[in-house]
Protein backbone atom coordinates (compact mmCIF):
# COMPACT_ATOMS: atom_id res chain seq x y z
CA UNK A 1 0.00 0.00 0.00
CA UNK A 2 1.10 3.43 -0.84
CA UNK A 3 2.88 5.76 2.05
CA UNK A 4 0.15 8.31 1.14
CA UNK A 5 -3.24 6.76 1.59
CA UNK A 6 -5.42 9.62 0.16
CA UNK A 7 -3.85 12.72 -1.24
CA UNK A 8 -6.00 15.85 -1.49
CA UNK A 9 -5.50 19.52 -2.38
CA UNK A 10 -4.85 21.90 0.28
CA UNK A 11 -7.43 24.55 0.34
CA UNK A 12 -5.77 28.11 0.42
CA UNK A 13 -5.82 30.77 3.26
CA UNK A 14 -4.79 30.70 7.16
CA UNK A 15 -6.64 28.04 7.47
CA UNK A 16 -3.54 25.73 7.26
CA UNK A 17 -1.55 28.12 10.17
CA UNK A 18 -2.13 25.70 12.58
CA UNK A 19 -0.73 26.76 16.28
CA UNK A 20 1.56 24.22 18.21
CA UNK A 21 -1.32 22.96 20.83
CA UNK A 22 -3.09 20.50 19.93
CA UNK A 23 -5.94 21.80 17.68
CA UNK A 24 -8.54 19.76 15.21
CA UNK A 25 -7.39 19.42 11.70
CA UNK A 26 -8.76 22.10 9.35
CA UNK A 27 -6.16 21.88 6.26
CA UNK A 28 -8.38 18.88 4.73
CA UNK A 29 -11.05 19.63 2.43
CA UNK A 30 -14.54 18.33 3.02
CA UNK A 31 -15.96 15.96 0.56
CA UNK A 32 -19.33 17.96 1.56
CA UNK A 33 -17.95 20.83 0.78
CA UNK A 34 -18.97 21.96 -2.05
CA UNK A 35 -16.10 24.55 -3.12
CA UNK A 36 -13.81 21.92 -1.65
CA UNK A 37 -11.85 20.03 -5.02
CA UNK A 38 -10.73 15.78 -4.08
CA UNK A 39 -8.38 14.05 -5.95
CA UNK A 40 -8.73 10.61 -6.53
CA UNK A 41 -6.39 8.63 -4.09
CA UNK A 42 -3.40 7.40 -4.59
CA UNK A 43 -3.51 4.16 -6.60
CA UNK A 44 -2.20 1.00 -5.09
CA UNK A 45 -1.37 -0.42 -8.32
CA UNK A 46 -1.16 2.16 -11.97
CA UNK A 47 -2.63 0.49 -15.03
CA UNK A 48 -5.14 0.86 -17.74
CA UNK A 49 -7.68 3.64 -17.12
CA UNK A 50 -5.61 4.51 -13.85
CA UNK A 51 -3.26 7.73 -14.42
CA UNK A 52 -0.70 9.09 -12.66
CA UNK A 53 -1.19 11.54 -9.56
CA UNK A 54 -2.04 15.23 -11.16
CA UNK A 55 -1.50 18.35 -10.67
CA UNK A 56 -2.91 19.81 -7.17
CA UNK A 57 -4.31 23.06 -8.18
CA UNK A 58 -4.85 24.74 -4.67
CA UNK A 59 -1.63 26.40 -2.86
CA UNK A 60 -1.27 26.51 0.65
CA UNK A 61 -0.71 30.31 1.96
CA UNK A 62 0.12 29.32 5.27
CA UNK A 63 2.22 27.09 7.35
CA UNK A 64 1.78 23.88 8.08
CA UNK A 65 0.69 22.71 11.98
CA UNK A 66 3.88 20.82 11.64
CA UNK A 67 6.17 23.22 10.96
CA UNK A 68 5.16 24.74 13.98
CA UNK A 69 5.14 22.12 16.10
CA UNK A 70 8.82 20.88 15.19
CA UNK A 71 9.87 24.51 15.96
CA UNK A 72 10.79 25.13 12.42
CA UNK A 73 11.31 28.93 12.28
CA UNK A 74 13.41 28.62 15.25
CA UNK A 75 15.80 25.57 14.26
CA UNK A 76 16.31 27.23 10.94
CA UNK A 77 17.94 30.18 11.85
CA UNK A 78 21.19 27.99 12.57
CA UNK A 79 20.83 25.47 10.02
CA UNK A 80 18.81 24.93 6.79
CA UNK A 81 20.46 21.81 5.67
CA UNK A 82 23.24 23.46 3.13
CA UNK A 83 26.43 21.06 1.57
CA UNK A 84 24.46 18.33 3.00
CA UNK A 85 23.15 15.46 0.23
CA UNK A 86 19.90 12.93 1.46
CA UNK A 87 19.08 10.21 -0.48
CA UNK A 88 15.00 9.49 -1.14
CA UNK A 89 14.77 6.06 -2.04
CA UNK A 90 10.80 5.95 -2.92
CA UNK A 91 9.05 6.33 -6.04
CA UNK A 92 11.60 8.98 -7.93
CA UNK A 93 11.32 12.51 -7.33
CA UNK A 94 10.18 14.92 -10.09
CA UNK A 95 13.33 17.02 -10.32
CA UNK A 96 10.93 20.18 -11.39
CA UNK A 97 8.77 20.91 -9.03
CA UNK A 98 8.69 24.38 -7.29
CA UNK A 99 10.96 24.42 -4.09
CA UNK A 100 13.05 21.58 -5.37
CA UNK A 101 14.08 22.40 -8.24
CA UNK A 102 17.86 23.01 -9.28
CA UNK A 103 18.70 19.95 -6.14
CA UNK A 104 17.43 17.19 -7.35
CA UNK A 105 19.97 14.71 -8.73
CA UNK A 106 18.10 11.65 -10.12
CA UNK A 107 19.83 7.89 -10.93
CA UNK A 108 18.47 6.16 -13.18
CA UNK A 109 14.82 6.37 -13.72
CA UNK A 110 13.96 8.40 -10.20
CA UNK A 111 13.08 11.23 -11.91
CA UNK A 112 9.97 10.09 -13.27
CA UNK A 113 7.44 9.92 -9.96
CA UNK A 114 4.10 8.81 -11.26
CA UNK A 115 2.92 8.02 -7.94
CA UNK A 116 4.22 10.72 -6.30
CA UNK A 117 5.15 9.53 -2.25
CA UNK A 118 8.88 10.25 -3.11
CA UNK A 119 8.35 14.22 -4.31
CA UNK A 120 5.99 14.76 -1.51
CA UNK A 121 8.65 13.08 1.20
CA UNK A 122 11.65 15.24 -0.57
CA UNK A 123 9.20 18.10 -0.48
CA UNK A 124 8.59 17.63 3.61
CA UNK A 125 12.70 17.03 3.43
CA UNK A 126 14.00 19.78 1.72
CA UNK A 127 11.15 22.02 0.11
CA UNK A 128 12.34 25.32 -0.36
CA UNK A 129 9.67 28.25 0.92
CA UNK A 130 8.28 29.86 -2.26
CA UNK A 131 6.19 33.39 -2.99
CA UNK A 132 2.97 33.11 -1.79
CA UNK A 133 2.98 30.18 0.18
CA UNK A 134 4.25 29.30 3.57
CA UNK A 135 5.37 25.63 3.18
CA UNK A 136 8.80 24.94 3.78
CA UNK A 137 10.47 21.73 4.04
CA UNK A 138 12.52 20.81 6.96
CA UNK A 139 15.96 21.47 5.69
CA UNK A 140 15.28 23.63 2.05
CA UNK A 141 19.19 24.27 1.51
CA UNK A 142 19.77 20.25 1.61
CA UNK A 143 20.41 18.70 -1.98
CA UNK A 144 18.30 15.89 -2.86
CA UNK A 145 19.20 12.51 -4.38
CA UNK A 146 16.43 11.03 -5.61
CA UNK A 147 17.04 6.67 -6.33
CA UNK A 148 13.87 4.25 -7.32
CA UNK A 149 12.99 1.86 -4.16
CA UNK A 150 9.41 1.06 -6.73
CA UNK A 151 8.56 -0.20 -9.88
CA UNK A 152 6.89 2.91 -11.83
CA UNK A 153 3.45 1.46 -9.93
CA UNK A 154 4.69 2.20 -6.63
CA UNK A 155 5.49 -1.31 -5.61
CA UNK A 156 8.31 -1.72 -3.70
CA UNK A 157 10.91 -4.50 -3.67
CA UNK A 158 13.98 -5.91 -1.63
CA UNK A 159 15.74 -5.83 -4.15
CA UNK A 160 15.27 -2.29 -4.99
CA UNK A 161 15.61 -0.77 -1.83
CA UNK A 162 18.63 -2.73 -0.85
CA UNK A 163 20.62 -1.28 -4.57
CA UNK A 164 18.89 2.29 -3.38
CA UNK A 165 20.68 1.91 0.17
CA UNK A 166 23.80 1.24 -1.27
CA UNK A 167 23.94 3.27 -3.98
CA UNK A 168 22.81 6.21 -2.23
CA UNK A 169 26.01 5.55 0.12
CA UNK A 170 28.12 4.84 -2.51
CA UNK A 171 27.50 8.37 -4.18
CA UNK A 172 28.10 10.30 -0.72
CA UNK A 173 24.90 10.92 0.61
CA UNK A 174 25.21 11.66 4.27
CA UNK A 175 21.42 10.82 4.88
CA UNK A 176 19.24 8.34 3.40
CA UNK A 177 15.52 8.16 3.52
CA UNK A 178 13.77 4.92 3.22
CA UNK A 179 9.86 5.54 2.18
CA UNK A 180 8.64 1.98 2.14
CA UNK A 181 8.63 -0.60 4.66
CA UNK A 182 8.50 -4.30 3.75
CA UNK A 183 7.95 -7.19 5.61
CA UNK A 184 10.65 -8.89 3.98
CA UNK A 185 14.59 -8.58 3.25
CA UNK A 186 15.78 -9.31 6.75
CA UNK A 187 19.02 -10.43 5.41
CA UNK A 188 19.51 -8.31 2.23
CA UNK A 189 18.22 -4.81 3.99
CA UNK A 190 20.59 -5.30 6.91
CA UNK A 191 23.65 -5.95 4.77
CA UNK A 192 22.93 -2.81 2.93
CA UNK A 193 22.44 -0.56 5.94
CA UNK A 194 25.58 -2.12 7.15
CA UNK A 195 27.17 -1.03 4.16
CA UNK A 196 25.90 2.56 4.09
CA UNK A 197 26.97 2.40 8.14
CA UNK A 198 30.44 1.98 6.65
CA UNK A 199 30.72 4.87 4.74
CA UNK A 200 28.93 6.97 7.85
CA UNK A 201 25.18 7.45 6.32
CA UNK A 202 22.67 7.70 8.64
CA UNK A 203 19.51 5.56 7.45
CA UNK A 204 15.82 6.67 7.96
CA UNK A 205 12.86 4.26 8.12
CA UNK A 206 9.44 4.29 9.18
CA UNK A 207 8.23 1.64 11.79
CA UNK A 208 5.08 0.72 9.88
CA UNK A 209 3.44 0.97 6.82
CA UNK A 210 1.22 3.57 6.29
CA UNK A 211 -2.07 1.68 5.78
CA UNK A 212 -2.86 -2.20 5.55
CA UNK A 213 -4.60 -3.27 2.17
CA UNK A 214 -7.57 -5.82 3.27
CA UNK A 215 -5.92 -8.46 1.85
CA UNK A 216 -2.78 -8.27 4.06
CA UNK A 217 -5.03 -8.37 7.35
CA UNK A 218 -5.50 -11.12 9.54
CA UNK A 219 -9.11 -13.34 9.39
CA UNK A 220 -10.74 -10.69 11.94
CA UNK A 221 -9.97 -7.71 10.09
CA UNK A 222 -6.30 -7.32 12.53
CA UNK A 223 -2.85 -5.76 11.31
CA UNK A 224 0.38 -7.24 11.24
CA UNK A 225 2.83 -5.82 13.94
CA UNK A 226 6.12 -5.93 11.85
CA UNK A 227 9.18 -6.32 11.79
CA UNK A 228 9.60 -3.69 8.95
CA UNK A 229 13.02 -3.41 6.79
CA UNK A 230 14.93 -1.62 7.09
CA UNK A 231 13.81 0.28 10.21
CA UNK A 232 14.47 -3.24 12.00
CA UNK A 233 17.91 -3.45 10.70
CA UNK A 234 20.94 -2.27 13.57
CA UNK A 235 21.39 1.66 13.14
CA UNK A 236 18.62 2.59 11.43
CA UNK A 237 16.46 5.07 12.63
CA UNK A 238 13.02 3.74 13.41
CA UNK A 239 10.37 6.63 13.10
CA UNK A 240 6.22 6.62 13.71
CA UNK A 241 4.28 9.48 13.16
CA UNK A 242 1.75 11.40 15.53
CA UNK A 243 -0.94 13.75 14.29
CA UNK A 244 -1.98 17.04 15.13
CA UNK A 245 -3.41 16.14 18.26
CA UNK A 246 -0.94 14.33 19.42
CA UNK A 247 -1.61 11.09 18.57
CA UNK A 248 -1.83 8.63 15.66
CA UNK A 249 -4.64 8.05 13.97
CA UNK A 250 -7.47 5.19 14.98
CA UNK A 251 -7.20 3.07 12.17
CA UNK A 252 -3.45 3.42 12.36
CA UNK A 253 -0.90 0.20 11.69
CA UNK A 254 0.96 -1.16 15.03
CA UNK A 255 4.83 0.38 15.05
CA UNK A 256 7.20 -1.84 15.23
CA UNK A 257 9.82 -0.58 18.07
CA UNK A 258 9.89 3.06 16.79
CA UNK A 259 13.02 4.72 18.16
CA UNK A 260 11.62 8.38 17.59
CA UNK A 261 8.46 10.07 16.55
CA UNK A 262 7.66 13.00 14.36
CA UNK A 263 4.80 15.13 12.89
CA UNK A 264 3.05 12.31 10.27
CA UNK A 265 -0.63 13.14 10.22
CA UNK A 266 -2.06 15.88 8.04
CA UNK A 267 0.91 16.76 6.14
CA UNK A 268 1.77 19.06 3.48
CA UNK A 269 3.75 19.49 0.83
CA UNK A 270 4.57 19.06 -3.33
CA UNK A 271 3.57 16.96 -5.76
CA UNK A 272 5.14 15.51 -8.82
CA UNK A 273 2.87 17.55 -11.14
CA UNK A 274 2.14 21.16 -10.95
CA UNK A 275 2.81 23.93 -8.55
CA UNK A 276 -0.46 23.16 -5.96
CA UNK A 277 0.02 21.35 -2.36
CA UNK A 278 -1.26 17.79 -1.48
CA UNK A 279 -2.37 16.48 1.86
CA UNK A 280 -1.03 12.93 3.14
CA UNK A 281 -0.89 10.93 6.67
CA UNK A 282 1.45 8.26 7.65
CA UNK A 283 4.83 7.13 8.92
CA UNK A 284 6.48 7.29 6.00
CA UNK A 285 5.75 10.95 6.36
CA UNK A 286 6.95 11.23 9.49
CA UNK A 287 10.46 9.75 8.71
CA UNK A 288 10.86 12.35 5.89
CA UNK A 289 10.56 15.33 8.69
CA UNK A 290 13.51 12.89 10.91
CA UNK A 291 15.93 12.91 7.69
CA UNK A 292 15.38 16.56 7.48
CA UNK A 293 16.39 16.85 10.95
CA UNK A 294 19.23 15.26 10.47
CA UNK A 295 20.49 16.92 7.24
CA UNK A 296 20.03 19.94 9.53
CA UNK A 297 22.51 18.82 12.45
CA UNK A 298 25.08 17.35 9.44
CA UNK A 299 25.16 20.32 7.82
CA UNK A 300 25.79 22.39 11.38
CA UNK A 301 27.97 19.87 13.02
CA UNK A 302 29.79 18.48 10.31
CA UNK A 303 32.42 16.74 12.50
CA UNK A 304 29.93 14.35 13.66
CA UNK A 305 29.34 10.88 13.12
CA UNK A 306 26.16 9.31 11.95
CA UNK A 307 25.85 7.70 14.91
CA UNK A 308 26.50 11.11 17.01
CA UNK A 309 24.27 12.53 14.97
CA UNK A 310 21.24 9.66 15.79
CA UNK A 311 22.67 9.84 19.61
CA UNK A 312 22.16 13.64 19.25
CA UNK A 313 18.37 13.00 17.91
CA UNK A 314 17.71 11.07 20.54
CA UNK A 315 18.92 12.73 23.40
CA UNK A 316 17.35 15.94 23.03
CA UNK A 317 13.65 14.73 21.70
CA UNK A 318 11.04 15.35 23.85
CA UNK A 319 10.43 13.00 26.80
CA UNK A 320 7.06 11.16 25.95
CA UNK A 321 6.29 7.08 25.52
CA UNK A 322 8.03 7.44 22.16
CA UNK A 323 10.41 10.36 22.55
CA UNK A 324 9.29 12.82 19.67
CA UNK A 325 11.51 14.73 17.29
CA UNK A 326 13.16 18.46 18.83
CA UNK A 327 15.29 19.80 15.84
CA UNK A 328 16.09 23.29 17.32
CA UNK A 329 17.18 21.00 20.64
CA UNK A 330 19.35 18.61 18.58
CA UNK A 331 20.95 21.76 17.01
CA UNK A 332 21.53 24.27 20.11
CA UNK A 333 22.01 22.25 23.53
CA UNK A 334 25.57 21.35 23.98
CA UNK A 335 26.16 17.81 24.47
CA UNK A 336 28.97 15.69 26.23
CA UNK A 337 30.71 14.25 23.64
CA UNK A 338 33.70 11.92 24.07
CA UNK A 339 35.92 10.92 20.67
CA UNK A 340 37.63 7.46 20.74
CA UNK A 341 40.96 9.43 18.51
CA UNK A 342 40.59 11.53 22.13
CA UNK A 343 43.41 11.23 24.50
CA UNK A 344 42.71 9.73 27.35
CA UNK A 345 43.31 11.74 30.55
CA UNK A 346 46.94 11.15 32.34
CA UNK A 347 46.89 10.39 35.78
CA UNK A 348 48.48 13.05 38.35
CA UNK A 349 51.75 12.10 39.54
CA UNK A 350 52.83 13.61 42.98
CA UNK A 351 56.89 13.90 43.21
CA UNK A 352 58.86 11.86 45.11
CA UNK A 353 59.19 12.69 48.86
CA UNK A 354 62.45 14.17 49.44
CA UNK A 355 65.43 12.85 50.97
CA UNK A 356 64.21 12.88 55.05
CA UNK A 357 67.77 13.25 55.76
CA UNK A 358 68.35 17.15 55.53
CA UNK A 359 64.98 17.54 57.15
CA UNK A 360 65.98 15.63 60.04
CA UNK A 361 69.19 17.60 60.37
CA UNK A 362 67.80 21.11 59.99
CA UNK A 363 64.95 20.28 63.01
CA UNK A 364 67.91 19.39 65.05
CA UNK A 365 69.47 22.56 64.54
CA UNK A 366 66.54 24.51 64.89
CA UNK A 367 65.81 22.87 68.35
CA UNK A 368 69.31 23.35 69.62
CA UNK A 369 69.32 27.23 68.80
CA UNK A 370 65.85 27.57 70.48
CA UNK A 371 67.37 25.69 73.63
CA UNK A 372 70.55 28.11 73.38
CA UNK A 373 67.85 31.13 73.36
CA UNK A 374 66.06 29.73 76.23
CA UNK A 375 68.83 29.30 78.36
CA UNK A 376 70.29 32.76 77.81
CA UNK A 377 66.89 34.13 78.47
CA UNK A 378 66.47 32.52 81.97
CA UNK A 379 70.07 33.43 82.83
CA UNK A 380 69.73 37.09 82.01
CA UNK A 381 66.65 36.72 84.10
CA UNK A 382 68.21 34.83 87.76
CA UNK A 383 71.69 36.30 87.34
CA UNK A 384 71.32 40.19 88.31
CA UNK A 385 68.93 38.71 90.74
CA UNK A 386 71.35 37.06 92.21
CA UNK A 387 74.07 39.56 92.49
CA UNK A 388 71.17 42.21 94.31
CA UNK A 389 70.89 39.07 96.84
CA UNK A 390 74.68 38.56 97.10
CA UNK A 391 74.40 35.32 96.40
CA UNK A 392 77.65 33.48 96.32
CA UNK A 393 79.00 30.61 94.86
CA UNK A 394 79.81 27.81 97.53
CA UNK A 395 82.81 27.37 98.82
CA UNK A 396 84.91 23.98 99.63
CA UNK A 397 85.20 23.58 103.34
Amino acid sequence: MLAIAVVLPVTGGPALALPAAPAAPSASPDAGDPGATLLPPLPVRLGEGNPCTGASGQTATGAAWSQTALGLSRAQRISRGGGVTVAVVDTGVAPGVPGLSGRVEAVGGAAEDCVGHGTFAAGLIAAAPRKGSGITGVAPQAEILALRGTDDRGVPSVERVAAGIRTAADRGAQVIYVGRPLRTGKAELTDAVAHATRRDALVVAPAAPDAVPREERGPDGEMPEGPYWPAAAPGVLAVVDFGPGGVRQEDAPPAHEPDLSAPGGEMVSVGPEGSGHYIGSGASLAAAGVAGAAALVRAYHPDLTAAEVTRRLLDTAYPSDIPRLDPYAALSLVQDRTKPSAPSAVPAHLPAPADPAPRTRSLTIAAVGLATVLLLAALAAVVPRGRTRNWRPPTTP
